[in-house]
């Protein structure tokens, strides 16, 4: 026979809420509010079709340069 172990229906359970708990530990705050935007700042580019939320505002030339080069504009 192969080797399976077998696992109880409690322990199953048991295992996976301390895992969901643990790992709501590793997540920082601002990712499990809400639309995880709090706190940062809206870039505007392609005309407003595209946003990009930065927490530091003072990037905000350096983004709009990288997206400009990557598009190729």
């Amino acid at each position: 026979m192969k080797n399976v172990r077998h696992i109880s229906k409690g322990d199953a359970v048991d295992n996976r809420l301390a895992v969901s708990t643990h790992h709501q530990d590793a997540i920082p705050k601002s990712k499990l509010s809400s639309g995880s935007v709090v706190d940062k700042f809206p870039v505007l580019l392609d005309d407003g079709r595209t946003i990009v939320f930065i927490s530091d505002k003072s990037r905000e030339r350096e983004i709009r340069l990288r997206y400009a080069l990557r598009k190729g504009l």
